[in-house]
């Protein structure tokens, strides 16, 4: 297992450097021009001004030049400065991150326990109408694009019903907590704030339930199907021969077995939930990475642009990385020498 792991590092270090120049070369072959989407008209027409943008960018170097200069950068923890914010990327990203790590906790919390619940239930009562049901939710939520659920979802509780608050992290009066995780409901608990952990849960309930929606249908039409195949199984024939309960068939000797490959649906689904929130951010004006992303594409933030899409690959390769471990714990029989 150990040279497994070691192995799996080497191959992330060669993988992240294919990544950085994929980024860098998609990034730069956009046909469009970062000075005139960051700079006025008045400014442009001054090409002293121009000049000096382009300089100080270093958009004036070849573009292997400026390759080169990143990947030097980059390997000493440098992703450059944003050309939007003026800040260095990585401080940006250190800002933006706990708002998107925290909707994508909740969410994947939410998936996990209807995805595996509805799956289980699913597959004990095969051929019901609670199966039916089930499945019915499942197919529907990994085929309602999330930015239509997001927007009914917020016209329906918050325009129409008024359960829920409407888009940030708190209201609008509300002191945001300085310092601590940046997971402001952790922040919350743990400074005893009840009155802002309560607040920022509220808000975080509804994108949260819209971003599960789609992992939760994954998880729950993975977790019926190896369970009707674990089920089929002799040695479930036999526990049911000894005179178990279904209960404890399910529990005891089908549910583990059955949802040691639905680890990957997870493992993936938070991924995706980390990387593919754009669109639900920006309708619930949430000030996360998906925002960050979709300002930095926008304006033609090249160090931004790659910054980002670096960040969402390291984290698809580390969960990757984690999901072999899992899979050589839980099951002797995939582990490697």
């Amino acid at each position: 297992m150990a040279k497994y792991i070691l192995r799996r590092l080497l191959f992330v270090l060669f993988l992240l450097v294919g990544v950085s120049l994929l980024v860098f070369l998609i990034s730069h072959l956009v046909p469009s021009d970062p000075v005139a989407a960051n700079m006025s008209p008045s400014a442009m027409s001054d090409p002293e001004a121009v000049a000096v943008y382009r300089a100080k960018w270093g958009l004036d170097k070849p573009l292997y030049q400026q390759y080169f200069v990143y990947l030097m950068n980059l390997i000493r923890g440098d992703l450059g400065t944003s050309i939007r914010t003026g800040n260095p990327v990585i401080q940006d990203l250190a800002q933006f991150f706990p708002a998107t790590l925290e909707l994508s906790l909740f969410a994947m919390v939410i998936a996990i326990a209807l995805g595996v619940t509805f799956g289980v239930v699913s597959a004990v009562h095969r051929d019901k109408p609670v199966d039916y049901a089930v499945r019915t939710i499942s197919i529907a939520g990994v085929s309602v694009p999330n930015f239509w659920f997001a927007l009914l979802m917020l016209f329906l509780f918050y325009s129409k019903l008024g359960i829920f608050p409407g888009g940030g992290r708190v209201g609008s009066r509300s002191t945001t907590p300085s310092g601590g995780t940046g997971l402001y409901v952790l922040d919350g608990i743990l400074s005893g704030n009840w009155e802002l952990a309560g607040e920022a849960f509220m808000h975080l309930l509804l994108p949260a339930l819209v971003l599960g929606f789609f992992t939760m249908g994954l998880i729950a039409r993975q977790t019926r199907s190896n369970l009707l195949e674990v089920t089929s199984m002799d040695y479930i024939r036999t526990a049911r021969a000894k005179g178990l309960s279904g209960g404890k068939v399910i529990t005891g000797h089908a549910l583990g077995n059955a949802l040691i490959p639905v680890i990957t649906v997870m493992g993936m689904g938070f991924c995706n939930l980390l990387g593919g929130m754009v669109f639900v951010e920006k309708i619930f004006s949430w000030p996360g990475i998906g925002q960050y992303a979709y300002l930095s594409a926008t304006t033609l933030d090249f160090p931004a642009i790659c910054g980002v899409s670096l960040l969402i690959a390291v984290i698809y390769v580390v969960m990757n990385l984690i999901i072999d471990i899992l899979y050589g714990i839980i099951d002797p029989r995939v582990r490697y020498s």
